[in-house]
């Protein structure tokens, strides 16, 4: 299983992005996903989790501003996010696991992303 993400880039403050993650190799199984993010010094942040249904769940940092999908005929994710502020600018990372649960665990998920760059500026 490899996922790429795409569609990070700049953005002014109350700017919206969408962030996309491909998963190519898919084996036809049903995963668990996240979102997450990474600031430089600091630790990863799960973002948004989806059980193997595709409903998802959010962190209260992004609660109400980002919007997490899945499209399971084209085997992508997607990051909606929106009312962004430069808080938000980080490093960010769509993962996959099969485990049975959702998770916003970095230690759970087995299948990563390279990441991709959001910047909002004020």
């Amino acid at each position: 299983e490899r996922l790429v993400e795409s569609g990070g880039g700049s953005v002014q403050a109350g700017g919206s992005l969408t962030l996309s993650c491909a998963l190519s190799g898919y084996t036809g199984g049903n995963y668990c996903t996240g979102w997450f993010r990474q600031v430089p010094g600091k630790s990863l942040e799960g973002l948004a989790a989806t059980n193997r249904q595709g409903i998802a769940s959010y962190a209260d940092s992004v609660k109400g501003r980002f919007t997490m999908s899945v499209d399971d005929a084209n085997h992508r994710l997607y990051l909606q996010m929106n009312s962004l502020k430069p808080d938000d600018t980080a490093m960010y990372y769509c993962a996959a696991t099969d485990r049975l649960y959702p998770s916003f665990a970095r230690a759970d998920f087995n299948y990563w992303g390279q990441g991709t760059q959001v910047t909002v500026s004020s």
